[in-house]
């Protein structure tokens, strides 16, 4: 069981990460990691559940833009899937602080809403 739930929850991440980057820039790429983030996130959760919730964003934001640069340096190089070079206080292009920004409150709706469907299991 422990197996099939972290399978859909990865699922479940990418899924959610996907149909949030057509709202937001209206395409998406398969080198996108929502699926990992979105495991990683749910760990930060329950190992520091007692942090205050938006300290624990501010961590996930971190977690998120690791992810990030690390599929940039290897999925991005030619910046064909996005380019934040013009975008200031950016490293090489992949990620830049208005993202990071961006992250802490995904990563808290996010926390909640693992947390919300692991009660489900």
């Amino acid at each position: 069981m422990r197996v099939f739930k972290g399978i859909l929850f990865f699922l479940l991440g990418g899924a959610g990460y996907v149909a949030l980057e057509y709202l937001w820039r209206g395409r998406s790429h398969g080198s996108m990691l929502g699926g990992t983030c979105f495991l990683l996130l749910g760990k930060l959760n329950s190992i520091c559940s007692r942090l205050f919730l938006p300290l624990r964003g501010l961590i996930g934001a971190g977690i998120i833009t690791v992810v990030e640069l690390l599929a940039g340096l290897l999925f991005n190089r030619d910046y064909r899937v996005w380019d934040y070079r013009h975008l200031p206080a950016n490293f090489r292009g992949q990620i830049c602080l208005r993202f990071f920004l961006l992250w802490i409150p995904l990563s808290i709706g996010a926390m909640t809403l693992y947390h919300r469907l692991e009660k489900l299991f």
